[in-house]
């Protein structure tokens, strides 16, 4: 069998910046490996193609460039907030509002937005809400572990349940 829509895919990957041999940025073992339903715009495209045909034991390796991934890092998506929204009920800033940490942002219309606190001041916290890839040309490297067809219960909710014996079988659905 080889891979294809409508298909749940298990496979491992390392994830470097640029080339085999750049910074590790994630890497998804054969004890926790990562499962997905294949073909349903859950994941990058690019990241799918370069799956496409591939084989159970098959090992791949692909870079994708910012423009295939998460875009370029873009000055426009970074946002100041004024720092009073971020102070406690006693006055004093909260222990999150530390440069480098990831926060959760709420928009005027209920959307969530996840951001990186870039720099704060007296007045404002500046926060990137570029995806944290952005700008990074991307290495994948890894194995199909598992190739099988999608049931109908997971095609009509548009991801994988996990089956009895595979990885992430504490599956439940809400």
């Amino acid at each position: 069998m080889v891979i294809t829509e409508n298909q749940v895919i298990t496979l491992t990957y390392a994830l470097r910046e640029n080339d085999p041999q750049g910074e590790l940025l994630e890497e998804v073992e054969s004890d926790s490996p990562f499962t997905f339903l294949y073909g349903v715009g859950n994941l990058l495209p690019s990241f799918e193609a370069n799956l496409r045909g591939l084989k159970v034991g098959e090992q791949f390796s692909f870079i994708l460039s910012p423009e295939e991934a998460y875009g370029e890092s873009s000055p426009n998506n970074i946002v100041e907030i004024p720092r009073g929204n971020f102070r406690m009920e006693d006055g004093g800033a909260p222990d999150f509002l530390v440069k480098g940490n990831f926060i959760s942002l709420m928009d005027n219309f209920g959307q969530e937005h996840i951001g990186r606190i870039h720099f704060f001041d007296d007045d404002f916290v500046h926060v990137d809400l570029n995806h944290a890839m952005a700008g990074k040309t991307l290495h994948f490297q890894g194995t199909i572990l598992l190739i099988r067809e999608a049931s109908a219960d997971e095609l009509s909710h548009g991801h994988h349940h996990a089956q009895k014996g595979e990885a992430g079988s504490g599956h439940h659905h809400h």
